[in-house]
């Protein structure tokens, strides 16, 4: 089922934002034109928490869908750089926090019909407060501490908007055995 790009046309190419239309062909030989593809950079989430056992979360303006929203912490991977690493890097400039563990939980694609990046999900533990925010310049930033029957609740009543953070606190709960499923529910 793999398909043979014939030829492909950059329509943009920004760092975060590069947008092309491709010319493929199926296995079967039909001729898939254009299909449009978003090149991102590849993006990590954690599901970080204190020493104390708190989740810290962030609360952040999105202007694609209009709404502040409550998410991870997290961002883009540079280029050559370690996800485990970019992790650390991004969870101590938006919240000023540094992380004893950091454990690499799955990958997710969010939308790979369209997107062509895949965001590392990570778990975050041991977290202690060594700094103030380091923001872009773009970003504006709260940060929440919260207890883990908290975020278990903003998970299960879908105040996580973004879909690859939530894949992040549900897998992060999974790990830490606070979610957990009867057999019924694996049905």
């Amino acid at each position: 089922m793999h398909w043979k790009t014939l030829s492909s046309q950059y329509l943009s190419k920004h760092h975060y934002f590069t947008a092309r239309k491709d010319r493929c062909q199926r296995e079967d030989g039909v001729i898939v034109d254009p299909y449009f593809v978003v090149e991102m950079p590849p993006s990590a989430t954690a599901l970080a928490i204190t020493e104390d056992g708190h989740a810290v979360l962030v609360k952040q303006y999105r202007h694609p869908i209009g709404e502040v929203v409550i998410e991870t912490p997290g961002g883009f991977i540079d280029e050559d750089e370690d996800f485990e690493q970019g992790m650390r890097r991004e969870l101590l400039e938006e919240t000023g926090y540094e992380f004893s563990h950091i454990e690499h939980l799955n990958k997710t694609a969010a939308n790979p019909g369209v997107l062509n990046n895949f965001t590392h999900l990570f778990l975050a533990t041991g977290g202690k407060k060594v700094g103030e925010q380091q923001l872009d310049h773009n970003e504006e930033i709260d940060i929440m501490l919260v207890a883990i029957d908290e975020v278990i609740d903003l998970l299960m009543r879908g105040q996580f908007k973004q879909s690859m953070h939530s894949n992040c606190v549900f897998y992060a709960l999974l790990k830490m055995g606070k979610l957990k499923f009867t057999d019924d529910e694996k049905q």
